[in-house]
């Protein structure tokens, strides 16, 4: 795939996720998830190289992979188990997430890491559980306080480093999505500035192109992301990681309008229903990496 990519055909790329965190029961989930099955119907003869994501809460994976059985919507969990199994209770491991439809699993997402302080040792061993059992990681990185682009992307490579970056190198080839989720402005009542953004992404592809050669990932941008943002956007994000602002279907629908309509430069080929054929990272401006260490962040999501 060549490195330079505007509107048009081409293999899969862009990526749309949704976590519906637990601000649905299960039967709203059921509604919600209907609605968007039908949205997505829709536009089916333009998402050729989207691929659509939902994270529900643990109780309706299994529902929503009958909702969305035969379409192109695939199923994601909110969170998984670093165990295979045993005496760990009220876990869910990847094997039977794998086997109710899973197709990728969110990890290390603010939220964790605040609320339930979830550290480095235990996110790398969450995502080498998902490669093991072929699920595609949504590693969640971002900054807990506002400040400058090459801070952020700084706090941001310290993430990957100290959590995939010790994930054994027999997993590299395996599809990869990174959400940069600055931890301020989830939530807020604005996202991120357009330049902050590119600049973050830019440091992160960089990242993932050395440190992962021939691994096939995407950068995507959540936190307060909403209808709109990825025309100002374009080709500096492969997609987004949308929240509450996607709760509502009609939202929903006018955001894969926006993402349909164009693919990024560049952009990461193969993540989609299949998972299959190679892709490329792609390179930006060189960042100074900075030593591993444990974050943490401070800000609720």
């Amino acid at each position: 795939m060549g490195e330079s990519m505007t509107c048009g055909s081409g293999p899969r790329g862009r990526f749309l996720g949704v976590s519906l965190k637990m601000y649905f029961d299960h039967r709203q989930t059921l509604d919600w998830a209907g609605r968007v099955a039908a949205i997505v119907a829709d536009q089916a003869d333009r998402l050729e190289e989207v691929q659509v994501v939902v994270f529900p809460g643990f109780a309706s994976l299994e529902a929503l992979a009958r909702v969305f059985a035969g379409g192109s919507v695939r199923l994601g969990a909110q969170n998984l188990a670093s165990h295979e199994r045993g005496a760990f209770t009220g876990e869910v491991p990847a094997a039977a997430l794998a086997q109710v439809g899973c197709a990728y699993v969110e990890i290390g997402h603010a939220e964790r890491r605040r609320l339930f302080a979830e550290g480095d040792v235990e996110i790398q061993g969450k995502l080498a559980s998902a490669f093991r059992h072929r699920l595609t990681p949504l590693l969640c990185v971002g900054e807990p306080v506002e400040g400058s682009a090459e801070a952020a992307g700084a706090y941001c490579l310290r993430q990957l480093e100290a959590t995939l970056g010790q994930v054994g190198p027999e997993h590299g080839p395996r599809p990869l999505v990174v959400a940069y989720e600055p931890v301020w402005a989830i939530g807020a009542d604005r996202p991120a500035s357009v330049a902050h953004i590119a600049q973050v992404c830019a440091a992160l592809r960089d990242w993932l192109a050395r440190r992962r050669p021939g691994g096939r990932s995407l950068v995507v941008y959540g936190g307060s992301a909403g209808p709109g943002l990825l025309a100002r956007l374009g080709a500096q994000v492969d997609g987004l990681f949308l929240g509450r602002s996607a709760h509502d279907p009609q939202a929903f629908g006018k955001i894969l309008s926006e993402l349909s309509g164009c693919r990024p430069a560049g952009a990461a080929a193969g993540i989609g229903a299949a998972r299959a054929g190679p892709g490329r990272a792609r390179a930006a401006a060189t960042v100074a990496q900075p030593k591993p260490t444990s974050t943490t962040s401070k800000e609720p999501s």
